[in-house]
């Protein structure tokens, strides 16, 4: 608990110079002031004595010109590491944000007439390949030295940094308190202090008429500039025919992990169902780096970050009864292989991935398993010389696209479960169905009206299926009583 003299409350403008004790120690002496600022803070510190004294004790600024701010910002660290060197290009990068540029901006003027810059200068690429926005800083610092021992560097510590660029964003970090508690700093002295301070926004409110002009400058200026971008861009979009849909998917293959190898790689391809089809420069199948695994907690993890983009049709033939006439949706196939130094292959997994009817950002991680024969002459062949039980048609893991029968037998087929693949999709819709208003899409009058809803259908549809699943596995237990107790149980009813 300090004593009642240790508190402070100093209320700080923009850019307003409050002195610290090692800067009045400092600029109080001539023979410390070199620049045309360093003169100026000895004048100001001398009226300063004049008047009585400066009215701060630990709390002062670093204003954008003061020598902390360039060094703040040039000695920023990338990681946490006590002891980190800059890289090359950090150190390059260091000097390429500017502040407070005189430089002109971008020519406004083209820059509305057009949005790419096909043939770019190499003073243009050098001026916008980074955000080059100009910046104001400013530091309110704390000097939390022990009391009557005021003006050590080592005790100085950042209280909040509040930036403005050229845009007029205003960042203060940390943010006001508000009803948030006080911010805490722990020192490591002998002592083990901790002070705790607030940040309040003490300017003064806007009056509500200047707030619903300013609204109304903001309304219009967006309103302008909605207007420029609609003119640019322009309203002849590609839209499918009607009665189609277009299913657009930005995947990506992030990790395998689990698997008994090192050095894995994926093949994967799309199957599309019936009504479905794709353009014929379309690539539907394709194969990932071979990835090195790391160890991550308990397993094994390969990181692929592999990405593929797949666009595909569905286009409606006949109408249905809902909910039977649900499309079937496409599948992604996939196997896990492993490559050694011998440049010998081993099956480590089969999976499948039917893409999501609904749209949006999807991560699914999918199990896989490999086949496996009985004995140990099996594991030392696929041990020493590589190969493994595979599978001749990838579509086996689900129902094969060439089996026309009632039943899939799998008896006999014995299977191992292996690791897990993740994948991360991003898909769009796109259909003229969706343009219908509420009123004709409240209809349902084809399969096409109800994909945007399709989540709901999806869910009905499981329903159905749970229930004819529970309707014949309770046929098959009364087939399988006796008939003396059936017969007995009916009459008793």
């Amino acid at each position: 608990r300090p004593p009642e003299d240790e508190e402070e409350e100093a209320e700080v403008g923009w850019q307003e110079k409050l002195f610290s004790q090692f800067e009045v120690d400092l600029y109080r002496n001539e023979a410390a002031c070199q620049t045309p600022l360093d003169w100026q803070y000895h004048e100001e510190i001398q009226k300063l004595e004049k008047a009585g004294g400066r009215k701060n004790c630990r709390i002062f600024t670093y204003t954008d010109h003061d020598r902390f701010t360039n060094l703040e910002e040039l000695c920023q660290k990338v990681t946490d590491l006590d002891h980190e060197v800059p890289s090359y290009l950090v150190e390059r990068m260091a000097n390429v944000r500017r502040r407070r540029q005189d430089r002109r901006p971008v020519e406004a003027s083209s820059l509305k007439a057009k949005i790419i810059t096909w043939e770019p200068s190499e003073e243009f690429i050098k001026n916008n390949h980074v955000i080059n926005t100009p910046v104001q800083t400013m530091y309110i610092m704390g000097d939390l030295g022990p009391y009557g021992k005021l003006g050590h560097r080592e005790y100085e510590n950042v209280l909040c940094t509040i930036k403005v660029d050229g845009n007029g964003v205003i960042t203060v970090k940390p943010d006001f308190t508000g009803s948030k508690g006080a911010y805490r700093i722990e020192l490591d002295g002998e002592k083990r202090e901790v002070w705790e301070y607030t940040i309040e926004n003490a300017s003064a409110q806007v009056q509500p008429e200047e707030e619903e002009r300013e609204q109304c400058v903001f309304r219009d200026l967006y309103g302008r500039h909605r207007d420029l971008l609609s003119v640019l861009v322009g309203s002849d979009f590609e839209m499918p025919l009607p009665g189609t849909l277009r299913l657009f998917v930005n995947g990506e293959i992030v990790s395998a992990q689990g698997y008994e190898y090192d050095n894995l790689y994926v093949h994967f391809f799309l199957e599309l169902p019936k009504q479905w089809s794709s353009s014929p420069f379309q690539q539907l199948s394709g194969v990932t780096q071979t990835c090195a695994t790391k160890t991550v907690g308990w397993d094994n993890v390969a990181y692929f970050c592999y990405p593929f983009t797949v666009e595909m049709f569905y286009t409606q033939e006949d109408e249905g009864v809902f909910p039977y006439s649900l499309p079937q949706w496409p599948v992604l196939y996939f196997e896990v292989l492993s490559l050694d130094f011998w440049q010998r292959y081993r099956v480590e997994g089969y999976g499948s991935l039917v893409l999501p009817a609904c749209p949006g950002v999807h991560m699914l991680t999918i199990p896989t398993w490999r086949p496996v024969e009985l004995g140990t002459v099996a594991e030392m062949r696929r041990f020493f010389i590589g190969g493994s039980p595979e599978l001749e048609d990838l579509t086996y893991v689900r129902i094969p696209s060439t089996f026309k029968g009632k039943r899939l037998s799998r008896f006999g087929f014995r299977t191992e479960t292996t690791g897990s693949v993740t994948f991360r999709l991003h898909c769009l819709q796109q259909s003229k169905a969706f343009l219908e208003n509420s009123a004709l899409r409240q209809r349902m009058q084809s399969v096409l009206d109800r994909l945007g809803g399709f989540s709901q259908q999806s869910s009905v549809y499981n329903v159905l299926e749970a229930f004819q699943r529970a309707r014949r596995r309770m046929q098959e237990a009364r087939e399988s009583l006796p008939q003396d107790l059936i017969n007995t149980s009916a009459s008793a009813v």
